[in-house]
């Protein structure tokens, strides 16, 4: 009994010694945290996308809690978390540009298969088998890499095999831009509604022999766009979202509407506030406005393209867009 009672002391006495030995080094050893990591940590999305350049989200906040990263770096967090953490660390507000995944390809189903395919079924399997198994090499292979990668579920394959994107849900992280081995997906400003559908570099006669919904390089979107921010290289257009206004008349007219734009068409209207300053007239990239100096002027509605400029320039707010009729 004594000897059982003798081991028990033995026992919580070196318990006690290690346990303050232990107390001891985990004192001396221990690793400061920024509180400011776990506060900004928390406003991010947690969904460690990598659009920041870090692996995650956490190692994201450690380097901006230590003045190794800014504080606009999450691109699905946008402005409003770019805001709360430039105030936690001391900074100047940094603005983010929102923007959306957009699918350059039109293509799908109406693109030919120009052989039949049956290994894995991802596109990067795909893409080593002589480029894929449609006949057009720049387009969308349909097996749906970028819908599995993406940490939102904001894309699906639709009923023509093409991704579509869920605007509500996409954040424009990129990393389905990044996933397609094609580079079929690119990232567009949030606001503009209009892109195109295509990036065959193929001849025009190729383009139309492999698929039904590709750009033919016929330049209409080029004569037509009233601010030169379309133009025509490598035989596919693309659009200057620096100079682009969403008038949406590259897409009107183009032949194989291989050029997206969901805005219904737009006129100006005049209302009876107008002083007659001219500014409308002057800035209308289409001469559709005219009107004598100090009178109402008039919108020529077959000219106009309802890109809204004259909306923001007139001083006396005279100027609305209404849906054309």
């Amino acid at each position: 009994m004594n000897s059982i009672l003798l081991a028990g002391i033995i026992g919580g006495v070196s318990s006690f010694a290690i346990g303050i030995v232990l107390a001891y080094f985990a004192k001396k050893f221990a690793v400061h945290i920024d509180p400011k990591i776990k506060e900004i940590a928390s406003l991010l999305p947690q969904v460690n996308c990598g659009a920041c350049g870090f692996a995650n989200c956490e190692t994201y906040a450690t380097a901006v809690a230590s003045g190794k990263a800014e504080a606009g770096r999450c691109v699905p967090g946008g402005s409003d978390v770019a805001k709360k953490i430039s105030a936690i660390i001391g900074a100047e507000s940094v603005a983010i540009e929102k923007k959306l995944a957009r699918v350059i390809c039109a293509g799908g189903k109406d693109c030919k298969d120009s052989f039949v395919y049956g290994g894995i079924k991802t596109c990067k399997a795909a893409v080593l088998v002589d480029g894929g198994q449609k006949s057009c090499q720049y387009g969308c292979l349909g097996f749906g890499d970028c819908t599995r990668i993406c940490p939102f579920d904001a894309i699906h394959m639709g009923d023509k095999g093409l991704p579509v994107v869920d605007d509500k849900k996409c954040t424009g992280c990129g990393k389905c831009v990044e996933e397609c081995p094609l580079l079929v997906l690119e990232l567009v400003p949030a606001p503009k509604k209009t892109w195109v559908m295509c990036k065959s570099k193929d001849s025009p006669a190729e383009t139309r022999t492999n698929c039904s919904s590709g750009c033919i390089a016929c330049r209409m979107c080029e004569k037509v766009c009233p601010v030169d921010a379309v133009h025509v290289n490598d035989n596919f257009a693309k659009i200057d979202y620096s100079k682009c206004i969403d008038c949406g008349e590259c897409a009107r007219k183009c032949p194989v509407k291989v050029i997206h734009h969901d805005i219904p068409k737009m006129v100006a209207s005049i209302s009876d506030s107008c002083i007659g300053c001219t500014i409308c007239a002057k800035n209308c990239p289409v001469g559709a406005i005219t009107g004598e100096l100090k009178k109402k002027h008039m919108v020529d509605a077959a000219k106009c393209v309802g890109c809204g400029i004259c909306v923001t320039k007139c001083p006396k707010k005279a100027i609305v867009l209404k849906k054309a009729k």
